[in-house]
């Protein structure tokens, strides 16, 4: 079964839906015994529409997660951390008025009740520090059912892959080496030596041996300059040499993770998953 074919698993969503009911009903019981012990007293449906409406917006921003993690593996280097860093703050802004409107819409809309949500810099700071434990919260159960879900064997691949599944090269005679650019000068790289490629803006980025080097050069070109026998593209930014691939992992959706040599961990698209396997076998 290839991986548009794998039917859709329903369990993520229904342990996701678990999850959000236990944390409703937990919240609305301490926000409810916590307002009653300061001597401000709230009726329950209240403090419960008040949780609901806050965990309506986070459920609804839990697939942008699934994208910003696929997009930006938390393990592939300080720059993807820092992008989950940053994704914090858009994540809170949205947060904070999506529940702030839901909330007036009920209270003051639906049921005609006065209520107030000012939306001050203390009130945007305090939900902000909520919303930073949130996000990470949030961030440990996307990697964990990942990894939960996703190990799983992984199917055969077909006896006969169709033509084009490997990309096509013209010239025999690929490069043996590459002189790329370190601190003013210019250094001879060995293709062989090259872990995987990474994709940025205009440039590429070799990894090697630790070791990251840019190289003008869109990962396309580069990737027609490469042996398509050493080198496989796993995702539309990411090209990984066989020869360095340590282990590989099925993920929830089609995607599979690889691990490196080096110990960076990079996508496995489902876009490009049959071309790694004609390269690639993975047998049960």
């Amino acid at each position: 079964m290839t991986a548009e074919e794998r039917p859709f698993d329903w369990r993520v969503p229904a342990v996701w839906t678990a999850i959000f009911v236990v944390s409703i009903v937990t919240r609305t019981y301490v926000g409810g015994a916590d307002m009653a012990w300061r001597g401000h007293p709230v009726a329950f449906d209240h403090v419960f529409a008040i949780e609901v409406a806050s965990h309506i917006v986070v459920g609804a921003l839990v697939p942008v997660l699934y994208w910003l993690h696929r997009r930006w593996p938390i393990m592939g280097g300080l720059r993807n951390v820092a992008i989950h860093v940053l994704a914090v703050v858009p994540f809170s802004i949205v947060h904070t008025l999506g529940m702030a409107a839901l909330r007036l819409l009920w209270f003051s809309g639906i049921l005609g009740e006065a209520y107030s949500f000012p939306l001050t810099f203390e009130r945007l700071a305090y939900e902000f520090a909520k919303d930073v434990f949130s996000y990470g919260m949030l961030s440990g159960g996307v990697l964990g059912l990942r990894y939960l879900f996703g190990r799983r064997p992984a199917p055969a691949p077909t006896e006969a892959q169709p033509a084009a599944a490997v990309p096509p090269h013209a010239d025999a005679r690929l490069p043996e080496r590459f002189a790329v650019r370190r601190r003013g000068k210019e250094i001879m790289v060995d293709v062989a030596d090259i872990d995987w490629v990474e994709a940025a803006g205009n440039y590429a980025v070799l990894h090697v041996g630790g070791e990251t080097l840019e190289i003008r050069s869109s990962l396309t070109k580069l990737e027609s300059e490469l042996d398509p026998k050493r080198f496989v593209r796993v995702h539309k930014s990411h090209l990984v040499n066989v020869a360095r691939i340590v282990e590989v992992t099925p993920w929830v959706s089609g995607d599979w993770r690889i691990r490196l040599q080096d110990g960076a961990e990079v996508n496995l698209s489902r876009r490009y998953r049959q071309r790694f396997e004609a390269l690639v076998p993975v047998r049960t």
